[in-house]
């Protein structure tokens, strides 16, 4: 049960830690540099971006924290790992909420730059701005979200491997 307990809290918190760094990465560099593009390159290079993203190296490190740490939140309640309990609750909050900002906000913003009309430069000028701050702003709020659910679940993990040691 505690090698069940430990395997689930550390492919967890590897999930979260990639998708924490896919969104950190995203806020402090791949936006700051594509706002300095024009807005043809910008819409193209997202459009290529949000196309290309959706795979299995994205969606499995994406998804699997979910159930993991429900595993892991129902493991800590019945084994030996409960006093890594709380931490790992608050990280499933923080990623729950993670979640649904990406599958809320940025994936119906994508959704919409994908499909607008940028037949010309007033209508791709206008497509990048209904998408850039509103998708920046949550971005960054889903990247702190899920940065502070790995920073919760490495704690997690730290109490659950002391737990019990002398």
């Amino acid at each position: 049960m505690r090698a069940l307990q430990t395997a689930t809290l550390l492919v967890a918190t590897l999930g979260a830690g990639l998708m924490a760094g896919l969104f950190a990465a995203f806020a402090y560099a791949v936006m700051p540099g594509l706002a300095r593009s024009a807005d043809r390159t910008f819409v193209q290079a997202m459009q290529h971006i949000n196309r290309a993203i959706l795979n299995g190296w994205f969606l499995i490190p994406f998804l699997l924290p979910i159930p993991l740490l429900v595993l892991a939140t129902v493991l800590a309640w019945n084994g030996h790992g409960r006093v890594a309990l709380p931490w790992v609750l608050a990280a499933l909050v923080l990623y729950l909420a993670g979640f649904f900002v990406t599958s809320g906000v940025n994936v119906p913003l994508n959704n919409a730059l994908d499909k607008a009309d940028t037949g010309d430069d007033h209508r791709t000028a206008a497509a990048r701005s209904a998408f850039e701050g509103r998708w920046v702003t949550w971005n960054t709020i889903r990247a702190l979200l899920h940065t502070a659910a790995f920073g919760l679940l490495a704690w997690a993990l730290f109490l659950h491997g002391t737990a019990g040691v002398v």
